[in-house]
């Protein structure tokens, strides 16, 4: 996935009410910026960080830029704008980086998931046989050491436990395939963990669908101002 325009670079001051951030220009003026991550951020907002930013193309939007990456303490670029994770996966689905959803020849983008409160991502469906998979999506922007350990949640996230559990009964009892996929966006990353000391609730929940039959993916994509990349494979452990 490339950028349509050339992201512009400032620093950061601060990060708050979740979805704003105001911004150093290199001139030294500020200006507040929308932040499209609902997380914690952790490790991802600290103030005098160098972060990039997009312009939008809407004159009448309230705030003219978007937040799209920044620089963490370890030199590395992550993308922090949730809304780009979908894209990313769908890219690597369609060039063959994810083989377990490969038996499907039609994919559909956030459909409701039968007789539960959830839109999934996607839907893959075999048209010939009538079998379906449910994928959920989910960015990990979070790094914990030096180690290349990434952690998912980076907050605790209810929506996220509920998920996990309606993935789990559409593969016990309605005999779909289902598939969590973890894309870190952040080239150093070498795996994925659960967050069990931010939420243990979700890590349980976790193992629960593992054992049960939903896929754990992980996938690892390259970050520069020019584009996000999904480059690689990376697994997704439970300690």
């Amino acid at each position: 996935m490339r950028f349509e325009q050339t992201l512009q670079c400032a620093h950061l001051r601060q990060r708050y009410k979740r979805f704003l951030a105001d911004v150093v220009w290199p001139d030294g003026s500020t200006t507040t910026c929308h932040c499209p991550n609902t997380g914690s951020m952790l490790g991802c907002a600290a103030p005098g960080s160098r972060i990039w930013l997009s312009q939008a193309t809407n004159p009448r939007r309230k705030y003219a830029y978007t937040w799209e990456l920044v620089e963490v303490a370890s030199g590395a670029l992550v993308g922090v704008h949730t809304g780009r994770t979908n894209s990313l996966i769908r890219e690597a689905i369609d060039g063959g980086l994810l083989p377990e959803l490969d038996a499907y020849n039609e994919l559909r983008a956030e459909i409701n998931v039968p007789q539960a409160p959830m839109r999934a991502d996607f839907r893959l469906r075999d048209t010939t046989r009538q079998r379906a998979a449910f994928v959920e999506v989910k960015n990990v922007t979070a790094a914990v050491d030096d180690q290349g350990v990434a952690v998912f949640p980076d907050a605790v996230s209810d929506r996220g436990r509920r998920h996990l559990e309606v993935l789990t009964d559409l593969v016990q009892a309605e005999g779909y395939q289902a598939a969590t996929v973890f894309c870190a966006q952040r080239g150093d990353v070498t795996r994925v963990e659960p967050a069990d000391t931010i939420d243990p609730a979700y890590g349980r929940a976790l193992r629960q669908a593992a054992a049960a039959g939903v896929e754990l993916i992980g996938v690892g994509a390259s970050v520069s101002p020019d584009g996000i990349a999904v480059d690689r494979r990376i697994p997704v452990r439970l300690p």
